[in-house]
This record gives C-alpha cells, structure tokens and sequence, in this order.
C-alpha cells in the first residue's frame, strides 16, 4: 500500500511538473493549486502524501474533487485507423456519436473500457483502446491526463505568488554567489541590491525570509551597487553585491 501511494505522489507530481514546462513557469514560481477527480480509494491515498506534492510541484494546495468537475471538460477523438476497418461505411456515423458523447458516458467507457452509442438504431461498440480520451485545457488552468488519473493546475500568477517567486528566485541566485565565492556553509554575509520596481516590494516583504535562507545579516535595498554581480531574470536585470561578514 505505500509503495502504491508513492507510486500515485511520483505521478501526480510528474505530470504537474510537465504541466509546468509546458507552460514555462519554472518551479521555483509559486501557483496557486493542483485539482485532481478522486475517487473515495484515491482521496484517501493522495491524502496521506498530500505533502509530498505540494512540495514538489511548489502549489499552495490540493483541491479533490468527487467525480468529473466541470472545470475538467474530458472529450474523445477516434482512432480512425482502427475504427474504420472495424466500422466502413459507417465511420461517419461512429465519429459523430463519440464526438458528441458527454461527460458521464466518458465516465462509463473509461470505467468500463468500453460502451456501446447508438447509431439511429444500430448499435455501435467503441472500446478505450479505439480511441483517446484527453481533457482539454480550460482558461487560466491546465490539464494532463493518464489513464484515470487527471490533473489540473492553476496557471494564474496573483501579484502575492509573483512576490513570493521573485524572492524564491533571489535565494536561488545568492546561494550560488556564495558558493562560487568559496564561502563556508556557517558565513554570515551581508547583502546590497540595487532598486528595481519590479522586485522592490518582494525584497521588503520577505526581506527575513531571504536572509534566512541565505545566511545574510541584512539585506539592503541600493540606487548603485558598485562592483555588483548582474542577476538576470526573465525581462530585466538587477546588480548585487554579497560581502562575508
């Protein structure tokens, strides 16, 4: 059982980190939440390494939800190289009745492996492996799809997640300062980094939580760093110097 659930965490959290890439927000940024259909069996098992994913894929929380929300739209698209030989002539009517299948005879087929549509009298068979079942991505979120396991993430970035990664970010970059200056794990430092609008208000929010991570002392905000080290994020530039204390 807890290989199980591990095996369900390494996934789930696999499949959020591809959803990142995706969309090019590196894990670093905090989002939001990660919303996945459950059943009762599945709630239980992510529930108990809940903790586990939200580390890793860096989301503020876990939304479950019982059967298909309405935020996850699954659709099918047949496999017309096999659903041709199998059905002819009538492949047109076959294409049609899948497209037009709605949510609970998706549950059904993907619950079942299989269901059988109704084609103005003549009934139809359609298997899962006939065809591909995907959710399809809704705005401001996100979908992958495995099997019977679905994940959504939310992709919006609130101007409070945008502070947190930029301080996040800045961690990253003054710890690999300190280590390409050869400075002791145990070296307290000291920090001047120039002003910039875009990063100011992050600084001063998380200013102790970055000195804490980095081991500064301080943590100052600058006009001009002198002899500073270029730090360079998406679309701008900051200067910073970090001096062992």
């Amino acid at each position: 059982e807890l290989e199980t659930r591990m095996e369900l965490a390494q996934k789930v959290s696999s499949m959020g980190l591809a959803l990142r890439k995706k969309i090019n927000i590196i894990v670093k940024q905090p989002l939001q939440k990660l919303m996945i259909p459950v059943d009762a069996l599945m709630k239980e098992r992510l529930e108990s390494v809940k903790s586990l994913i939200i580390n890793e894929v860096n989301v503020k929380e876990i939304d479950f939800v019982e059967g298909t929300s309405n935020l996850l739209v699954k659709k099918v698209k047949c496999n017309f190289k096999i659903l041709g030989k199998k059905f002819g002539s009538l492949m047109k009517q076959v294409a049609a009745a899948v497209t037009a299948m709605n949510q609970e005879q998706i549950s059904v087929l993907e619950n079942e492996g299989k269901i059988v549509l109704d084609l103005n009298g003549t009934p139809a068979e359609i298997e899962t492996s006939e065809v591909e079942i995907f959710s399809e991505d809704i705005p401001g979120w996100v979908v992958a799809n495995e099997g019977v396991l679905t994940v959504a993430l939310d992709t919006v970035v609130t101007e409070e997640l945008r502070r947190e990664g930029i301080a996040r970010e800045l961690v990253s970059k003054i710890q690999n300062i300190r280590k390409g200056s050869g400075f002791e794990i145990t070296d307290k430092i000291k920090v001047s980094l120039s002003k910039n609008e875009q990063t100011d208000s992050a600084v001063k929010e998380y200013n102790t939580y970055i000195c804490n991570q980095v081991l500064a002392n301080s943590l100052n905000l600058v006009d001009e760093v002198k002899d500073g080290i270029e730090l360079s994020f998406d679309d701008f530039s900051l200067y910073v110097s970090v001096v062992k204390e």
